[in-house]
């Protein structure tokens, strides 16, 4: 029964692992299991050779997809045993997890693992409901769980400072095509059977400005793409969040995308959605002026935005042919 129990463990976790968020749903992520061991490593071939060289959000997407498979395993009833960048002369593995001693898994850690396949990003403005300032204080606190923090920016000015940061790195983003064919080679046309990419319905077509505006990614090239959902209310920008580490190493950003998760899924089940804005961070001048002005000097991972919307959507992910080594 033990053998049997630890193999659900592992079938769970490598599920869960399939439905973390990442850039453009890239999905840069593969999987292997060998004596109840299962390896995590980073598919490169999927990286943003433009957007992210250095394989920053790479990590980051993939640390997303470790948190879900801890809190797979625990909901499965094992405490997994994790070590992450094991071995140094193989940088793709990125992290093995094992099952480890038996646990009863509490309601909060059913609750998380309640969403993960339910968790979707947004690309939108928000309704006009309040993010409660209990539930903001219990995700600061889940981002400093995994070594991270979270701040929200309570300044209005700080907040058009960020808004403004993110139209302009929006703007140079566009005028440099190499960079513009990248957004689009992961834009899904409508009635696309891809499992990968932003879907079509996966923004709306016109959407309201928020005040400030932050601008959302252009997958359309020109087309006339996007849901028609009524988004003529959804125009508040929500709450701001940055999220921050210490340091810049591959395990800072392995951390940062533990956080981000902890963080979206603990979200998800009080009814808060998520939308991501890192324009600015992929651009280093920008990114270090946010470093040195409004993050005290810590590193910027990512850019949000939290609040409540009702605009419910479906998402793909690759299936596990796909995704196993």
């Amino acid at each position: 029964m033990a053998v049997l129990s630890a193999k659900n463990a592992l079938d769970a976790a490598v599920e869960a692992a399939r439905w973390a968020p990442s850039t453009h749903n890239t999905q840069p992520w593969t999987f292997s299991v060998s004596r109840e061991e299962i390896s995590l490593r980073a598919d490169t071939d999927r990286k943003l050779r433009i957007g992210d060289a250095a394989g920053r959000e790479l990590l980051i997407s993939c640390g997303a997809a470790l948190f879900n498979m801890r809190t797979a395993m625990r909901c499965e009833g094992f405490e997994p045993e994790v070590r992450t960048l094991p071995d140094p002369d193989r940088p793709s593995l990125l992290a093995t997890l094992r099952p480890g001693t038996e646990v009863q898994p509490d309601e909060s850690i059913r609750a998380l693992g309640g969403e993960i396949e339910r968790r979707r990003t947004h690309r939108a403005g928000f309704a006009d409901v309040p993010v409660p300032d209990r539930l903001i204080e219990r995700l600061v606190h889940a981002a400093t769980e995994e070594g991270a923090k979270l701040t929200p920016v309570r300044s209005p000015e700080a907040v058009r400072i960020i808004a403004a940061l993110t139209q302009a790195a929006q703007g140079v983003q566009a005028q440099d095509q190499r960079f513009s064919l990248e957004v689009i080679r992961w834009g899904r046309p409508p009635g696309s059977s891809r499992k990968d990419g932003v879907p079509a319905e996966g923004y709306p077509r016109q959407a309201a400005r928020t005040d400030p505006d932050f601008p959302q990614r252009d997958y359309t090239w020109q087309h006339d793409w996007g849901s028609q959902a009524d988004q003529r209310a959804a125009t508040s920008v929500g709450v701001v969040a940055l999220l921050t580490t210490p340091g810049d190493s591959r395990q800072e950003w392995i951390d940062a995308g533990q956080a981000l998760q902890h963080v979206l899924l603990h979200a998800a089940a009080y009814g808060v959605s998520a939308a991501f804005h890192t324009q600015a961070l992929e651009i280093g001048l920008l990114r270090e002026f946010l470093r040195g002005e409004l993050c005290s000097g810590e590193y910027p991972q990512m850019i949000m935005r939290l609040g409540v919307t009702f605009d419910d959507k479906d998402s793909v992910r690759r299936p596990l042919s796909e995704v196993m080594d």
